[in-house]
């Protein structure tokens, strides 16, 4: 698989990564087994990236890397873990005593001494642009806990002024056919300062798949249900914020351009890795064979300018109005 340099971090990963969050919890159960199965799969096709976060199932998706990784000593993996959601989240919990303990607990997870990648996970808006916490980042990096550093976003102004700190290594962002705004300025204000776009969400939480419609439900402990109107955390997380209806429709438009012998998904990564600045995406897999179908997109052609043109119709028609200026 095609691979890029995760920005600071001075990495090759694959473009195709893996997000881990639904082999921690809500998404519905996965089950060890299978979850280990998944990431069996991904690096078996490739995958050289992995996300994780220590909230997912309270470290669970953590510990099952963790035992993946002792079990496969061999492969070249590189996995990014995230810290700060376990706590109440208010600014003056993100402390270098806290970062300590919080970064200890995902390398035993992990089982690494050292963590590849740490993310602060969508902090507090006051977090981006206090100094202390990017020092403490840096002392951690001295101090051999973690390789790197970086920031997951909900926003494009908080990506914009992660960038802005040298020693940003990375910036997760939303970033999908529903959700286009960091094209705009984020991507290009990465590629100039060398930070790595690591983008999420990349189906709008599989809307994008073109397998959903308007009857379909997801179970209680999912948050397609319970985070649908933003009640357990920000909603643009969920559906990348959009009305599900309308993404529905939206999905059934955006599934007719698909490129022969693809599936929407695929055609959906394919778009997201097409994106320049973007360094890899990180579709989740439920199982084997989606985590082999996501990889496989990295395979696909190019879209043309026309069919470029076609999908930016869709988002401008349908979605932009309901997204575009809140995040």
């Amino acid at each position: 698989m095609e691979e890029r340099i995760l920005g600071g971090t001075g990495r090759a990963v694959s473009v195709i990564g893996l997000g881990t969050w639904q082999l921690g919890a809500d998404w519905g159960e996965v089950d060890d087994s299978a979850a280990l199965a998944v990431l069996d799969a991904a690096a078996a096709s490739g995958v050289t990236f992995l996300d994780t976060a220590d909230v997912y199932g309270d470290g669970r998706s953590e510990r099952l890397i963790g035992q993946f990784l002792a079990a496969n000593p061999g492969l070249r993996l590189t996995v990014a873990t995230k810290m700060g959601r376990r706590v109440v989240q208010d600014p003056a919990q993100y402390t270098i005593d806290n970062f300590r303990a919080w970064t200890d607990r995902s390398r035993a997870n992990l089982r690494v001494d050292r963590l590849d990648l740490v993310q602060l996970h969508c902090p507090p808006e006051p977090v981006f642009s206090l100094d202390a916490v990017y020092d403490s980042l840096a002392t951690l990096v001295a101090e051999q806990r973690i390789a790197g550093y970086g920031v997951s976003v909900e926003t494009c102004g908080q990506a914009l002024t992660a960038i802005a700190r040298p020693g940003v290594a990375s910036v997760q962002i939303i970033l999908n056919a529903f959700r286009r705004k960091p094209l705009e300025r984020v991507l290009p204000a990465a590629q100039a300062a060398g930070v790595g776009i690591i983008a999420r969400v990349p189906l709008a939480s599989g809307l994008l798949s073109g397998r959903y419609n308007h009857d379909t439900s997801f179970g209680a402990d999912d948050h397609r249900t319970y985070n649908r109107h933003g009640a357990a955390f920000d909603v643009g997380e969920t559906f990348s914020g959009v009305d599900f209806d309308t993404g529905v429709e939206a999905a059934r438009d955006f599934a007719a351009l698909a490129p022969a012998g693809a599936t929407p998904a695929q055609a959906a990564l394919r778009w997201v890795i097409q994106q320049p600045g973007v360094s890899t995406v990180i579709p989740g897999a439920r199982n084997p064979e989606q985590a082999r179908q996501n990889a496989a997109a990295a395979e696909l052609p190019p879209f043309t300018d026309g069919e470029l043109g076609a999908i930016k119709d869709i988002y401008d028609r349908r979605i932009r109005a309901l997204v575009h200026d809140r995040w």
